[in-house]
C-alpha cells in the first residue's frame, strides 16, 4: 500500500508540471504557432504541372557542311584542342605554308614550351626501334596503322632525338604521291602488314604507299590492311594475322590479304 500511495504522489507532482509546462507555452505563444503549422502542413499538396513538350521538328535541323560538300574555314595548321592550350604560336594563318612530307609536319611551339628530352629519355628511346619506347603527342608523328605517336627509334633520328622540326622522321615512311597521313607507317608496322624493310624505303624517293598503289591501277589488290580502312571496305579487322600469314608462307599480312581478295584462299 505504502508504494501506491508514493506513486500515487508522484502522479500529482507529474500532472501539476505538465499544467504549469502548457499555461507557460500558452502565455507565449507557442501552441498557436504550432497549431497554425499542422494546419498548414495538413493542406493537400498541389498537383505538379505538366511540362510541355518541346517540338524539336518546328525548327530546321542542324547538319553537317563537312558531309555537304561545303568548305569549312580552318583555324589554322593545328589542331583546334592543342591551339586552345596555348602549345601553338598562332602567328599569321593567311601565310600559307609550303606542303612538306608527311614525316616531316610543320609544328609552330611557342619559345619556352618544347623541352629538350632528358638523358634517360634520350637513353630509352632506341630501346624499341620497330615503333619506339615514348609517347610524345605533340612531336610524335601518328602511324596511320597503329596509330601510335611515338618519337622514332632511330639513332640517326635528328628530328626525335634533337627536336628539330625542320627534320624528317627517319622511323615514318612518307609517299611520293599523296604525302599525306594515310601513307605515315612506322618500322613496326611497314614490315609486319607489308614486309618492307625501311631502309629500302628510304632509298626508294618514288615509294607509293597502299592508298595510292590501288588508286593508280598499279595493283588493285595491294590495299591498306588498317582496321579503318577494312571497316570502310565492309571487312573485318584482321588483328594480329601475322602469324598465320607466315605460317602459310607468306611475307606479310598485305600479301596474305591479297590472295584472299583474288579468292585463292578462305578469309582471315
Amino acid at each position: 500500500m505504502g508504494r501506491l500511495g508514493v506513486k500515487s504522489d508522484y502522479e500529482e507532482l507529474r500532472k501539476a508540471q505538465i499544467l504549469e509546462n502548457q499555461a507557460r507555452l500558452a502565455s507565449l505563444g507557442v501552441q498557436k504557432a504550432v497549431a497554425e503549422f499542422r494546419s498548414t502542413a495538413s493542406k493537400p499538396r498541389s498537383e505538379k504541372r505538366k511540362q510541355n513538350k518541346v517540338n524539336y521538328f518546328s525548327t530546321p535541323l542542324r547538319r553537317s557542311s563537312r558531309l555537304k560538300g561545303n568548305n569549312v574555314d580552318s583555324c589554322g595548321t593545328t589542331p583546334p584542342a592543342k591551339r586552345k592550350l596555348g602549345l601553338f604560336d598562332e602567328g599569321d594563318d593567311e601565310v600559307e605554308i609550303e606542303k612538306r612530307p608527311a614525316n616531316a609536319p610543320y609544328l609552330r611551339v611557342k619559345d619556352g614550351l618544347l623541352m629538350p628530352l632528358s638523358p634517360e629519355a634520350l637513353a630509352r628511346r632506341c630501346n624499341s626501334k620497330e615503333r619506339g619506347s615514348i609517347y610524345d603527342p605533340i612531336l610524335g608523328i601518328c602511324c596511320h596503322f597503329c596509330r601510335q605517336k611515338k618519337l622514332c627509334g632511330e639513332e640517326d633520328c635528328k628530328r626525335c632525338g634533337d627536336s628539330d622540326m625542320d627534320q624528317p622522321c627517319l622511323g615514318k615512311t612518307d609517299c611520293s604521291i599523296c604525302h599525306s597521313s594515310k601513307g605515315v607507317l612506322c618500322r613496326g608496322c611497314l614490315k609486319v602488314r607489308y614486309g618492307e624493310e625501311m631502309e629500302d624505303v628510304r632509298e626508294n624517293k618514288e615509294w607509293i604507299c597502299p592508298h595510292c598503289t590501288e588508286e593508280k591501277g598499279i595493283n588493285p589488290y595491294w590495299i591498306c590492311s588498317s582496321s579503318l580502312c577494312l571497316k570502310k571496305r565492309k571487312m573485318a579487322p584482321t588483328g594480329i594475322a601475322i602469324f598465320r600469314a607466315r605460317e602459310m608462307g607468306y611475307k606479310s599480312v598485305a600479301h596474305l590479304l591479297m590472295d584472299q581478295l583474288q579468292g585463292t584462299v578462305k578469309s582471315i
